[in-house]
């Protein structure tokens, strides 16, 4: 108990009775790790955020909010100098050679995949994209597992979970065939397997879009590094904020800004892609699938991966669902289930359905981000244990 007269002593305080104890003296002997290596008081109110201690708490220790709870926590906790804050340089380390590697790998076996497709013929040709895709997976499974942005925190950069990673492979397998394989269907099809290359049908069958596939895997270094530049800016805020609202306000421009830049290198790469194969510039749907995958890679690198697998995994059942009631439209007595599909086909363009549901489902991510991402507990402390995805 010395630590604790001490304190007493330092703040010039009475000692607590047992009638009268002192509420906050208990907090800081629970936290006290936390106030002791915390830097300035904005640390103490984002570990205290992550513990659970909200401005209603705060009222309870007579304090307007948690920034003033942990302003005093901060002035009780005896210190030997003045610790200086962190300098923006310390927050924001450095790029590493492997990451970058690694950030690039997918979009070079993207390029390279294309090639074969286009180069190749016959059963060359299955193998050799069959092995391309097997390559661009593992590729990426690689940069999420052992590639994650300096300042992250570790526990949360592993691979993607069984539904998150089933729901991803359904959107860009969807991207892929999806377009060709609806108009089919709803004009009586498909008679034959896709074609495999890219612009041209064959008898029944339909055409691939490889243009939305190859954009989106050369965005994954350009989603990377925006995301990077994210939590690194972010990390600074927190040594310049002066309270958890400001911090709050302050990275808030910060996540739109991110996905904006992010927006913008897909959409010159989707240009690119899109005059170079020759294929329909349908950049409303590879725009909106970007901001999904964007938005679910940030929020769960940050620790919030709940939210991410049940928003992907709906949209790509939404999507199945579409493509089961054009084909259950077929059965006697069911031909009317196709008509708000086949009116939106008509009235836009297959590429209409998943703008709409990628669409609804990025701002749904969106707006959980704009709540969970603007928190200092997720960016102060980047070694930290993962929050947990809130209910």
């Amino acid at each position: 108990m010395t630590g604790l007269d001490e304190l007493d002593h330092e703040t010039a305080q009475p000692r607590a009775g047992r009638g009268t104890a002192d509420p906050v003296k208990a907090l800081l002997h629970r936290h006290r790790e936390l106030c002791e290596r915390a830097v300035d008081p904005l640390e103490i109110a984002a570990g205290l955020e992550a513990h659970g201690v909200t401005d209603r708490t705060a009222a309870g220790f007579r304090h307007r909010d948690v920034f003033s709870l942990a302003e005093e926590l901060y002035a009780r906790i005896p210190r030997d100098g003045d610790v200086s804050r962190p300098s923006a340089d310390r927050t924001a380390p450095g790029l590493r050679a492997g990451w970058v590697v690694l950030t690039l790998l997918p979009g070079v076996l993207g390029l390279a995949s294309v090639a074969a497709l286009r180069l190749t013929h016959g059963q060359t040709r299955v193998h050799a994209v069959s092995a391309g895709v097997l390559a661009i997976a593992l590729a990426m499974r690689a940069a999420l597992r052992r590639g994650r942005p300096p300042g992250t925190t570790p526990a949360v950069s592993g691979p993607p979970t069984t539904g998150t990673a089933a729901g991803t492979c359904w959107l860009v397998g969807y991207a892929l065939l999806g377009d060709g394989l609806l108009r089919t269907a709803i004009a009586g099809g498909p008679d034959a397997l896709p074609t495999g290359v890219t612009g041209a049908t064959s008898d029944g069958g339909w055409a691939l879009a490889v243009a939305p596939a190859l954009a989106l895997t050369l965005a994954f270094a350009p989603g990377a590094w925006s995301a990077r530049l994210f939590a690194a800016r972010a990390r600074r805020e927190v040594a310049a904020s002066r309270d958890l609202e400001d911090f709050a306000d302050s990275v808030r421009p910060l996540l739109f800004g991110a996905l904006a830049l992010f927006l913008c290198a897909l959409a010159a790469l989707f240009a690119f892609c899109a005059t170079a194969l020759d294929e329909p510039f349908t950049l409303h749907e590879v725009l909106t699938l970007g901001a999904l995958f964007f938005l679910a890679r940030l929020l769960s690198l940050h620790g919030f991966t709940h939210a991410p697998k049940v928003i992907l995994v709906a949209a790509a059942l939404a999507q199945a669902t579409v493509l089961a009631v054009v084909l259950t439209a077929r059965l006697p007595g069911c031909g009317a289930l196709a008509t708000p599909v086949e009116t939106l086909v008509t009235a836009w363009d297959p590429s209409g359905i998943p703008t709409l549901i990628c669409g609804g489902a990025a701002l749904t991510l969106l707006i959980h981000a704009a709540r969970t991402l603007t928190r200092a507990s997720v960016h102060a402390q980047p070694e930290a244990p993962p929050q947990g995805d809130p209910a």
